[in-house]
Order: C-alpha cells, then structure tokens, then sequence
C-alpha cells in the first residue's frame, strides 16, 4: 500500500496542542504550526481500524493486559536495533516525562544531583528542577560543521559525588545525532564506575534518517545495561502521541525491582485500555508505512537544506540523523533571542520552538518540526524568506 503524506488533515478545532494552543503559546493564532513534536500526517489506517473495532464493543471496563504485548515489543527492538530485551524487563509508564520525574524522586535524594548535556530537549531541565534537584549542565561540543559531540572532559569537572543520575537523549534531541557505540561505551563506563544512574529516552529511535543506525544505550556493555533505565514509545514515530503508550526497561535486577515495584504500588504500571491495542498494530502492521514516512520526512528535510542553501543563506539548518525535528542555525541574522523569535512568529507567520528553551547554548537558533505535508514546510520555508528581505 502506498500512503499519501501529502494530504492535508484539518487539526484546528479538534483540541491539537499544536494547532489549537497558538494564541495561548504564541500570542497569535494564525500561524503556520512547526514547533510541538507530533505530525501532521494522519495516524496510520491499520491503528485507527484496531481502535475501532475495539470500541464495537460497548463496554470500556477495566482490562487485562494482552499477554503479546511485551513479546511483541521486545521483538521490534530486536528486528529493528539488534536488542535482546527479555520481557520482565519491560513495563508501561503513563509517559516518558512523567517516568523522568519519577525516577528523580525515587533513586535521586533532595540533596543529589542530575546532569543533562544541553542543548537538550527541555523537560529534562524542568522536571529536575520542578521536582527540587539540581541540575549539573555538561554542553555538548559544537563542530564547525554543525553537528555535536558530548564532551568527556566536561563531564570529568563538572561531575562530583552528589551526581546520581544522568538523563540521554539517545537520538539527541535537538541536534538529531544517532550517538555511536564507542561514545555509548564511554559514557557507560564513566557512569557506572560513579554509581551514576542514566535515564536514555529512545523515543525517536524508529525514525532513522539516511541509513544510520540507532544503538540501544543499555545494549552497548554489560556496564551499560548495569546502570541504565531506558524510555521507549511508539508514540513519535507512528503519531499516537495521544494515546499513552511508553515503556520502560529495566535490565538490571536491582534497579528493576525497586523501581517496577514503585510502580506497581502506585499502579503506575498499568496501560490504559487503547495503548496497547496501538501499539499492537503500530509494531506487527507498521514496518511499510514507518519505511514510506522515513522517506517522505527525508524529502523534507532535503528540501530545507536546499533551500538554505540557495535561497535562504542567512539560516543554516542541521541535517539530522533522526527523527522529523531540525536545528536551525539562525547566528548569522545576528538577532538577539526575543528579536529571532518575534521574526519567525510575528513577521514569517511561523510557530516554531525557541532555541533557549534548549539551555543558552540553544540562542541563536530555532527547532522546526517537518513532519507536516511538504507543501506547508515550503509555504513556512518561503514565507521565512520574506520576512527575513524586510530585516
């Protein structure tokens, strides 16, 4: 079956954060809608006929979880990343956020610390700090052209005894890196030879541009897989960001039973009743259409480069290696933060996210979302480049 990206799907009006939060977010609500990660393309057919035929039914009353749930996933993990995950190492979590801020409260003490490796998707940054912890910043190293290594002897002076936790964004969120197996490793035997716990959120693992290759943090050493807690979903690369549907896996034994165990006494472990209906579907019927969708995102981004590159030289984007999320280099315009923001959405009609709510290394930039259909992302590309002849 072919599937058809290019259609366009009304969202106003139907609640869509994305589309339906512009006045409140960004003070205006006629703008073209590139900022919150979920896409504009419809959620797949063989996943919308699943949730159907589940509500044939009349009754919604407390259900068992499907006994091929966690056998599924684990095999997706494996076919797909070279994984072996065991199925007692995984459980449901009400949302991978939410299993951030839960492991800080309860392996992360009042007093203790928990490093990031900004520029870094946000929430990381405020639930610590929301949560009453500090956060120790360790910057990635900027390369000329662009792309971002983490840096080790950063990591080596900024780390001290009160570090408990470290929180990897495994693809990096912004900057799309797919993260090697030697930086993995390394950064494995750093934490674990401290007792440094290490969340890694591979939520945009199955949307793997250009042929690279996503490595699993856990799988790289048995260090690894000693002191680390890793965060997965179905939810961005199939579009149920609606439909809480995140996991965790536990590896090691210790770590599984004091945290699986919190969960349990919370029931914070049960799935409600359409995450695993979706990601049933998404995991046995959705290689054809994540395949076609990966394709249709790199004909995106392609187009951004191309037309930085020929029209638009003032704005130098970031080709990533995952997921439908770019970093736009906007230095060159050189505008103060408010200013770049007040560009993009109050003269190009554009809603983007603000590259300071990255950490500081993010001023100066602009993170755009070109999981849209391709004739919005060259509408938001053009009307870019006509605010920016009026500057």
């Amino acid at each position: 079956m072919t599937y058809n990206f290019d259609k366009w799907t009304e969202r106003r009006g139907t609640g869509a954060l994305k589309w339906d939060a512009l006045q409140e977010r960004f003070g205006e609500k006629d703008l073209l809608p590139l900022w919150v990660a979920d896409m504009d393309f419809e959620t797949p057919p063989f996943i919308m006929d699943a949730l159907r035929q589940r509500l044939e039914h009349p009754v919604l009353g407390y259900t068992l979880t499907p006994t091929e749930l966690w056998p599924t996933v684990a095999q997706w993990i494996e076919s797909h990343h070279g994984w072996k995950v065991e199925t007692d190492w995984l459980t449901f979590i009400p949302g991978v956020v939410k299993g951030i801020g839960m492991v800080i409260n309860l392996f992360v003490k009042e007093d203790e610390k928990v490093i990031i490796q900004p520029p870094v998707y946000h929430p990381f940054r405020l639930t610590t700090l929301g949560n009453g912890r500090q956060i120790v910043n360790n910057p990635l190293r900027r390369h000329e052209d662009g792309h971002y290594s983490m840096d080790f002897e950063g990591l080596e002076r900024v780390t001290d005894s009160k570090c408990k936790l470290l929180i990897l964004s495994n693809p990096h969120n912004p900057g799309g890196t797919v993260w090697d197996r030697e930086t993995l490793t390394r950064l494995a035997q750093f934490c674990h030879s401290r007792g440094i716990l290490v969340i890694s959120d591979e939520i945009h693992c199955d949307i793997l541009l250009y042929n690279h290759r996503h490595t699993p943090f856990a799988s790289v050493s048995p260090e690894a897989q000693a002191c680390s807690i890793t965060f997965g979903a179905p939810s961005k690369t199939f579009n149920i960001a609606g439909v809480v549907s995140s996991y965790a896996i536990v590896p090691n034994a210790e770590l599984r039973e004091r945290f699986f165990g919190w969960l349990s006494a919370n029931e914070l472990n049960e799935p409600t009743l359409f995450a695993p209906i979706a990601t049933l579907a998404a995991f046995t019927q959705g290689e054809e259409w994540r395949r076609q969708m990966v394709s249709y995102i790199e004909g995106n981004v392609d187009l951004v480069m191309d037309f930085c590159r020929t029209r638009l030289q003032q704005v130098k984007p970031l080709r990533p290696q995952a997921s439908y999320l770019m970093w736009l280099d906007c230095r060159s315009l050189a505008l103060p933060q408010p200013q770049l923001v007040d560009l993009f959405v109050h003269k190009a009609g554009l809603a983007l996210n603000d590259g300071s709510i990255f950490g500081r290394e993010g001023e100066g930039y602009m993170r755009l979302n070109v999981a849209s259909p391709r004739s919005m992302v060259l509408q938001a590309l053009e009307q870019l480049e006509a605010a920016i002849r009026q500057l």
